[in-house]
């Protein structure tokens, strides 16, 4: 039963870390020596893609509340 649980998480974990260099690769080129100088740059860009994504949506909500949904034609 232990084996089986720690070949579980030995899966989840390469998973997570192919998902991992999936999302940093599309973020840009990789910057940085070696690769925990790359996923600090990664983590500061992933950082900064959520709160430009946040600043949108609320742009987004400001308009439709000040203008109604009519500022997109329907």
């Amino acid at each position: 039963m232990i084996k089986k649980r720690s070949a579980m998480k030995l899966r989840t974990w390469g998973r997570m870390r192919k998902l991992w260099r999936l999302w940093a690769k599309s973020l840009g080129e990789k910057v940085g020596e070696t690769d925990a100088q790359a996923d600090t740059i990664a983590l500061i860009r992933t950082t900064w893609w959520f709160t430009h994504m946040a600043t949108c949506i609320a742009i987004i909500l400001n308009a439709v509340a000040n203008h109604g949904w009519g500022l997109f034609g329907w």
